[in-house]
C-alpha cells in the first residue's frame, strides 16, 4: 500500500511543483491519470492541511512511518522548549464547512450567444480579470457565466446581492453553532481560498457596504480581523458581476431597487459587456431546445414565437411600448404549453403579469403573426366556462 502511496505522491510532487493541492484537483488528477478519483485521499488528511482546502503533499518518509517529517532540529527545538505553548484558537473559532464540489451543472440545452466566448475565455486563462456584465433581464446574463465554468470545470460561488448584503454576508462571521459562537468564512472569502469565480448576480442593488470588496477588487488579500487572519487569492479566482443597469440607477423605473454604484467600486471593474437579447436565429435553437428538453418539439411554434418576441422589442426599443418578452418568458410560454398543450392558453398566462392594455397588445400581435389561432375563441371558450360553473 505504501508503495503505490509513494508512486502517486512522487508523480503528484511533479504536477504540483509547490507541493501543495486541494482536493477537487487531486481527485481531477487522480482520474486524469488514470487512477480512481479518491487514490490521493491519503494527501487530503488532518495532519497534512496547510489552510482552509489546501493540504500538503507528504514525501516518502511521511508515508512510511505516517507521521510528517519534521527535522531534527526542530525536535531538538522543541524537546528543549520548556514554555508552555498557548494553542492557536483561530480555529477553534471557526466552522469547518467541507464543500467537495461548487462547478455547476451544465445546462441542458444550452446555445452560447452574446459575450460567452469572451466570459469563457477570461475564465479559462485563469487570470484576475473582474468584468461587469449589464443587459434586460431574462437574456441569459448569469447563465452564460454559469455554463462558462461548467464546461470548464470551475468552481463558481454564485451570490445574490441586495439592499442589505453587507460585510458579513460576504467576507463572513460569527454565528451560533450548538450553543458555540464559530466564525463562518463568507462566499467571497471562500471563493479566494479556492480559486474560484466569484459570481456577484444583481449587484446594483448593492448598498455601499458592498465597498468591502475594494481590495478583492484589486486581485489583492483580506485582512479578516475578527479572528485575525489574512486571505491570499488563489490562482483562478476573479470576479464576475452580472446588473439590469451600469450601476447609474435606473431612470425609467423598471428596475425598482437598483442604486447608484460607487465611482470607485465600478472603476474596479476592467471592462463592461452589455448583453443583449440573442438573434432570431440563435433565439429559435434556444426555444427548441426547451422544447425537446419539456418533451414537446414544434418547429413552427417556435418560429411564431422568436417573430412574436423580436417584432416586440424592435417596438419597445423605438419607445411605443414600455415591456417586451425576453428569452426566459419564451422559455416560460413553452413549459405552459407542454403543460397546457394550447398555444394561446400558454401565451396568456405567460403575458398575464402585464398590465391589461399591454397583455391584449402583445396577444393580438400574436393572432396575426399565427393565423391559426383565435384570441376570440379563446374569450368565448372561457366564459363559457365561466358561466358552466356558475349555477345562476
Amino acid at each position: 500500500m505504501s508503495t503505490k502511496r509513494i508512486e502517486i505522491a512522487n508523480k503528484l510532487v511533479a504536477d504540483f511543483p509547490t507541493g501543495e493541492a486541494r482536493i477537487p484537483e487531486l481527485k481531477e488528477w487522480s482520474v486524469k491519470n488514470g487512477y480512481s478519483s479518491h487514490a490521493a485521499s491519503f494527501v487530503w488528511k488532518r495532519e497534512n492541511r496547510v489552510a482552509r482546502g489546501l493540504f500538503k503533499i507528504p514525501n516518502e518518509t511521511e508515508i512510511k512511518t505516517g507521521t510528517p517529517n519534521i527535522p531534527l532540529e526542530v525536535l531538538a527545538t522543541e524537546v528543549a522548549e520548556t514554555k508552555t505553548v498557548v494553542p492557536d484558537t483561530t480555529a477553534n473559532l471557526m466552522m469547518t464547512t467541507d464543500i467537495d464540489k461548487m462547478v455547476p451543472d451544465k445546462f441542458d440545452g444550452f446555445v452560447p450567444w452574446g459575450y460567452f466566448k469572451e466570459i469563457k475565455s477570461i475564465i479559462k486563462s485563469k487570470m484576475f480579470y473582474p468584468i461587469f456584465v449589464t443587459g434586460l433581464s431574462g437574456n441569459g446574463k448569469t447563465l452564460n457565466v454559469q455554463e462558462a465554468c461548467a464546461e470548464l470545470g470551475r468552481e463558481c460561488v454564485r451570490v445574490n446581492v441586495t439592499i442589505e448584503t453587507d460585510e458579513d454576508d460576504l467576507i463572513g462571521g460569527f454565528r451560533l453553532v450548538d450553543g458555540e459562537t464559530k466564525f463562518n468564512l463568507g462566499p467571497v472569502a471562500i471563493a479566494m481560498e479556492r480559486g474560484a469565480v466569484l459570481l456577484l448576480d444583481e449587484v446594483d442593488l448593492a448598498s455601499n457596504k458592498i465597498m468591502c470588496l475594494q481590495p478583492v477588487l484589486e486581485g489583492n488579500g483580506i485582512y479578516v480581523k475578527k479572528i485575525n487572519r489574512y486571505i491570499k487569492p488563489a490562482k483562478g479566482f476573479t470576479v464576475i458581476a452580472t446588473a439590469n443597469t451600469k450601476g447609474r440607477g435606473s431612470d425609467d423605473g423598471k428596475f425598482i431597487g437598483t442604486n447608484i454604484l460607487n465611482e470607485a467600486f465600478l472603476e474596479r471593474f476592467p471592462i463592461t459587456m452589455e448583453q443583449p437579447y440573442p438573434a432570431l436565429s440563435v433565439e429559435k435553437k434556444i426555444v427548441l431546445g426547451s422544447m425537446e428538453k419539456y418533451g414537446l418539439v414544434d418547429e413552427d411554434f417556435a418560429d411564431k414565437l422568436v417573430t412574436w418576441a423580436e417584432v416586440i422589442r424592435k417596438t419597445y426599443f423605438e419607445g411605443a411600448i414600455d415591456e417586451l418578452i425576453s428569452t426566459r418568458r419564451l422559455d416560460h410560454i413553452v413549459k405552459a404549453h407542454t403543460i397546457f398543450k394550447d398555444k394561446l392558453k400558454a401565451i396568456e398566462m405567460c403575458t398575464n403579469r402585464f398590465d391589461e392594455d399591454t397583455k391584449t397588445s402583445f396577444i393580438d400581435l400574436y393572432s396575426k403573426v399565427d393565423a391559426g389561432v383565435d384570441p376570440m375563441q379563446e374569450t368565448e371558450e372561457t366564459e363559457e366556462e365561466e358561466n358552466s360553473d356558475n349555477p345562476f
